[in-house]
This record gives structure tokens, C-alpha cells and sequence, in this order.
């Protein structure tokens, strides 16, 4: 029985194009989907801490617009009772003399 020499020829061609597929394409590639794996779980940490330096950020924010509404406050109720004050020291002064 011979085998014809085209088909072992094919064969090793076809083995040839498969180790290259494996080897030459699919292990590069598992590689770089493993580091490119480890980049983004490194991305989603660094997500992370900045979405939790935004978060205080924002509370301190808040916290500062609180405490400003109430100096506001503060400095409008003072402003009142100045008014009433000199308005009452207004209305206590005698009448000037006459001479």
C-alpha cells in the first residue's frame, strides 16, 4: 500500500498551521488577556479609592455648606438684634435741649 506523497504533505502542512495556531497565536494571546486582566483589576482598585476620596470629599462639602447657611443665619439674626438695638437706643435718647 503507498501513500500518496500529496497527502502527507498536506497532513504535515495542516499539523504545521495548527502548532503555529496554538502556539504561535493562542498562547501570546492568553498571556496578554492575563495581564490585561491584572491591569483592570489594578484600574478597578484605583476606582475605588478614588471613588471613596470622592465620597468624603463630597461630605465635607456638604458639611461646609452647612455650617455656612448657619454663620448666615447667625449673622442675620445679629444684624436683627443690632437693628433693634439701636432702633430702642433711637427711641430712649431725650430730645436735645434747648438753650
Amino acid at each position: 500500500m503507498r501513500v500518496p506523497w500529496l497527502l502527507v504533505a498536506g497532513s504535515a502542512l495542516l499539523l504545521l498551521v495548527l502548532l503555529y495556531v496554538f502556539f504561535g497565536a493562542y498562547l501570546p494571546a492568553k498571556q496578554r488577556i492575563a495581564s490585561l486582566e491584572a491591569e483592570l483589576k489594578v484600574l478597578y482598585a484605583r476606582e475605588a479609592a478614588l471613588q471613596n476620596t470622592l465620597a468624603q470629599h463630597e461630605r465635607r462639602q456638604a458639611l461646609r455648606e452647612q455650617q455656612m447657611a448657619a454663620l448666615v443665619a447667625e449673622r442675620e439674626e445679629l444684624a436683627r438684634r443690632l437693628e433693634d438695638v439701636q432702633r430702642e437706643l433711637t427711641s430712649r435718647r431725650p430730645p436735645p435741649r434747648r438753650r
